[in-house]
């Protein structure tokens, strides 16, 4: 059983969803960045997803794209998410982290070698926002010979017809995305999300994480009464940002705020199902 399927197992004996907070990798330097990615499970993230920096990230609204920014100027590559996967293994081989980014950096590794190297690194599963299923056969065999799960989007704007197509080709779970547009930039009602949910599980018995608009305790609580999972990225990318210094460096607070943050959505993910 995958470290993804094992964790949604568990979890669901437990009767509780999941916390996947996300971050973006180098953002704002390695450092900082590695210590979040080390200290995020015992904050409470029980899956983690790492954003891999790229020039043109059509599906982020401005805050992650200032994240990438920020990791691209610090030094991020593919390579080096794969670095800090394989060195977070060191200490922690049974959470899983979900690399979310686009198909061009991996083309410029090359698909073969990138699975090879994901899997080796500590890799579980790959969000690729850019790659839709009629196009899959440019990375999906690859990854699934390499044990890596190919986590697809799902959207508010996703038809009945659409849906078999999506979640017969995922893996892993579903990410829900809870907003048409891009992230970070509103929240879906929790009338929405109780409606759309059970459209989706219709289709597919993998666990459904909601992301894109997830940002408080309160919104992370009500995803997972309704789904498996809770996705909150851009809230803990502005409380980094909110941290740095005048230059953009990191500050001796920086680490301490986002895993305070990640601590509170934490309890209110495990107590939403009372």
């Amino acid at each position: 059983m995958s470290r993804i399927a094992a964790r949604f197992a568990a979890l669901k004996e437990q009767g509780r969803g999941a916390l996947i907070p996300f971050l973006e990798a180098y953002d704002p330097d390695p450092a900082t960045s590695m210590a979040i990615l080390r200290g995020m499970p015992g904050a409470g993230a029980d899956l983690i997803e790492i954003g891999v920096p790229f020039t043109d990230p059509m599906a982020d609204g401005p805050t992650v794209q200032r994240a990438g920014q920020r990791g691209l100027k610090a030094g991020a590559t593919l390579a080096g998410a794969l670095a800090m996967v394989r060195d977070f293994r060191a200490e922690d081989d049974a959470t899983p982290v979900v690399l979310m980014g686009y198909f061009n950096p991996i083309m410029s590794y090359g698909v073969d070698r990138f699975c090879t190297d994901a899997a080796a690194s500590g890799v579980d599963g790959v969000i690729v926002v850019d790659v839709p299923p009629e196009e899959s056969d440019m990375l999906a065999p690859q990854s699934a010979a390499a044990g890596i799960d190919m986590i697809r989007l799902v959207a508010p704007t996703t038809g009945d017809a659409r849906l078999p197509v999506v979640l017969n080709a995922s893996s892993g779970f579903v990410y829900y995305v809870a907003i048409t547009g891009i992230t970070g930039t509103r929240s879906a009602s929790v009338a929405d999300l109780a409606t759309a949910i059970p459209r989706v599980r219709a289709h597919t018995d993998l666990p459904i994480a909601i992301g894109f608009g997830v940002r408080t305790p309160a919104q992370a609580a009500d995803a997972v009464r309704v789904a498996d999972g809770a996705v909150v990225a851009s809230a803990l990318i502005e409380k980094l940002a909110s941290t740095l210094d005048a230059q953009g460096r990191a500050t001796s607070g920086t680490v301490r705020a986002v895993l305070d943050d990640v601590r509170a959505l934490a309890e209110a993910v495990r107590s939403a199902r009372g």
